[in-house]
């Protein structure tokens, strides 16, 4: 039983994580229509601003505080983020206003590599390291209850509890907050909501910022746990299976469908892998996003789209 608790709470501590990433997928898709392919990619070059600017900062300024540090270094890299998604939508998205899907596609595909390769010549190629200070020796929970405890590792404990924090904030936000109110008009209708004063422009650099915020704080967390290189952006994607699985358009989806994914793909390697000879938990996600896609293509929560002729 104590063995089962802790693959299980294992998979649900990388569901919220999955499901961080996937937020940055919704929020993009319901503000603007577009399914943003560069999310890993901005992951990737948000972990890397983090990485290399609390190196720097200390060497410009002598400073020996790391909290400090880490503070001005979160501060740095998400100005550049916000400066990021202004020029994304004013030189990209601001052009391709009304375009076909496929065409928006294409361009957040360029932006993905645009991202790989220009985060490579701003900071480097080399595998760099993020020290926020988060624990990382395991602890033992529920000894009183379970003979011998469940094994919980504190870094993940703590990165879980962050991410299902800023998803709870994230969707209150959305909620209750008139510029919430104004993306979700956004979603639904732009003519109509550009017809009641909402200004697109600034609503899509809103949203882009809040996906950037959204990357970073998950970029900070997997490049913690495992060092931050360029295959981090292939981490981000296990996302795409959690979009599909919850759906594209919404919030609670993502959170729904990477917790499933997460203790899906951690059970199955674990109870089912050695049948069959390992690896369950790499393909795991894409194979039940596929069946997904098969029986209900809309995910879970999903809105379905009917097209009257």
């Amino acid at each position: 039983m104590g063995f089962f608790l802790e693959t299980l709470i294992g998979g649900l501590m990388a569901g919220m994580l999955y499901s961080l990433i996937a937020l940055g997928f919704v929020l993009i898709f319901k503000a603007s229509g577009v399914f943003n392919f560069a999310q890993g990619a901005m992951v990737l070059f948000a972990a890397l601003a983090m990485a290399r600017f609390s190196e720097w900062i200390p060497q410009w300024t002598g400073l020996e505080s790391k909290l400090l540090v880490n503070v001005l270094a979160f501060i740095v890299a998400m100005s550049l983020m916000v400066v990021l998604a202004w020029a994304i939508e004013r030189l990209v998205l601001g052009k391709l206003v009304n375009q076909e899907g496929i065409t928006l596609l294409m361009a957040t595909l360029g932006i993905t590599y645009f991202l790989d390769g220009f985060g490579q010549t701003l900071f480097g190629s080399d595998i760099y390291k993020i020290d926020v200070g988060m624990p990382k020796d395991p602890i033992f929970l529920f000894e009183k209850a379970i003979e011998g405890g469940v094994l919980v590792g504190q870094e993940d404990l703590i990165a879980a509890l962050v991410a299902a924090a800023l998803v709870g904030v994230l969707a209150l936000f959305f909620q209750y907050t008139a510029t919430g109110r104004a993306l979700r008009a956004v979603a639904d209708d732009h003519q109509a909501a550009q017809s009641i004063g909402i200004p697109l422009k600034r609503i899509w650099v809103i949203v882009w910022s809040v996906a950037g915020f959204v990357a970073l704080v998950a970029g900070i967390i997997w490049g913690s746990k495992l060092g931050v290189q360029f295959s981090l952006s292939l981490v981000a994607l296990k996302a795409l299976p959690v979009v599909i699985l919850g759906g594209l358009t919404s919030v609670p989806g993502a959170i729904i469908g990477g917790l499933i994914i997460g203790v899906g793909e951690k059970l199955s390697e674990i109870y089912i892998g050695p049948m069959l000879g390992g690896g369950i938990e790499i393909w795991f996600a894409y194979v039940l996003a596929l069946v997904f896609l098969l029986v209900r293509p809309q995910g879970l929560f999903g809105e379905k789209i009917i097209d009257r002729v």
